[in-house]
């Protein structure tokens, strides 16, 4: 359990430096704005309560849990790299 455990820390640990990044670029451009601000938010907001919570249960000594909640944010994390690297590896055309 604690190798699952550490495995979806890590793939959500990537998906919030993703995140963040994009937040703090958006922030310097100007595409995060007053209009999107509160989206944005939420969704840094819901990336610390997964993290912390998932780290927080596992101290707590419940780790089938902590790697429940760290699934939320780190399956479709790890969907998604997949298709990126299956769409660098393949090259489709798309028309």
């Amino acid at each position: 359990m604690l190798i699952l455990f550490r495995v979806f820390l890590t793939i959500a640990a990537a998906v919030a430096l993703v995140v963040f990044y994009f937040f703090f670029v958006g922030l310097a451009d100007g595409s995060v704005s007053s209009f999107n601000i509160g989206l944005w938010l939420a969704i840094l907001a819901i990336i610390v309560a997964v993290m912390g919570g998932g780290w927080a249960l596992s101290v707590k000594g419940h780790r089938g849990v902590a790697s429940a909640v760290l699934a939320i944010l780190a399956i479709p994390g790890l969907f998604y790299g997949l298709f990126v690297l299956l769409i660098l590896i393949t090259q489709p055309r798309w028309n």
